[in-house]
């Protein structure tokens, strides 16, 4: 089905040790199966990615298109972000990502939507409220930005154009993606390498 976006090929691979680096959640364990419609960035990539955001993720509600395990959400609110929207596909990854929320008992902070990621930013109901900064993350498989190229930074762009001033966002591609194509130029963003993903992080 060519809108479902449910990533690589449905194997399974040896599980990661998932676990949450800082804030008040530091060392809590994450569920995560191995499988291949998966890729949760390691814990050192993570952490140097938080360190890029550094404080102003305070407060921040954050959006993450790709949701996965929820690292990137869980990890975020546990260093201080407001809330957080996580969008998955994928049932079965979805059912473990919402045990991951539940866990740590941030239900009524943590929203998952089932759904796919483009027909989400175009038709969500959800907007920034009264200003708060977005925190977005997206962390797409990375064939999405050759396979679907359009529409990933149409997707990218109408989300830039909508988030307040002092929104932040990440974007994790391989050295495949010219990241000369997002909406900022280059001084504004900081990219840093950790084969085989390639991170930007910028603020609007």
């Amino acid at each position: 089905m060519k809108n479902r976006n449910i990533g690589s090929q449905p194997a399974t691979k040896e599980p990661v040790g998932l676990r949450i680096i800082g804030g008040r959640f530091r060392g809590s364990k994450l569920l995560y199966t191995g499988d291949n419609r998966v890729r949760p960035m390691k814990d050192r990539v993570r952490e140097s990615v938080f360190n890029l955001i550094g404080p102003g993720i305070k407060g921040t509600h954050v959006i993450d298109l790709f949701g996965g395990t929820g690292a990137a959400a869980i990890e975020a609110v546990s260093r201080g972000a407001a809330a957080a929207t996580v969008i998955e596909i994928h049932l079965p990854t979805a059912f473990l990502l919402q045990k991951n929320i539940e866990s740590l008992h941030l239900s009524g902070i943590c929203k998952l939507q089932k759904t796919d990621a483009f027909y989400w930013v175009k038709n969500r109901q959800e907007h920034p409220k009264d200003g708060i900064p977005m925190l977005v993350f997206c962390c797409p498989p990375y064939d999405f930005y050759h396979s679907r190229k359009d529409e990933m930074l149409e997707l990218i762009g109408s989300l830039y154009e909508e988030a307040p001033p002092e929104s932040l966002f990440v974007i994790e591609a391989d050295d495949r993606f010219d990241f000369a194509t997002l909406p900022v130029p280059a001084e504004q963003r900081k990219q840093r390498s950790y084969p085989p993903a390639e991170i930007a992080v910028f603020s609007k």
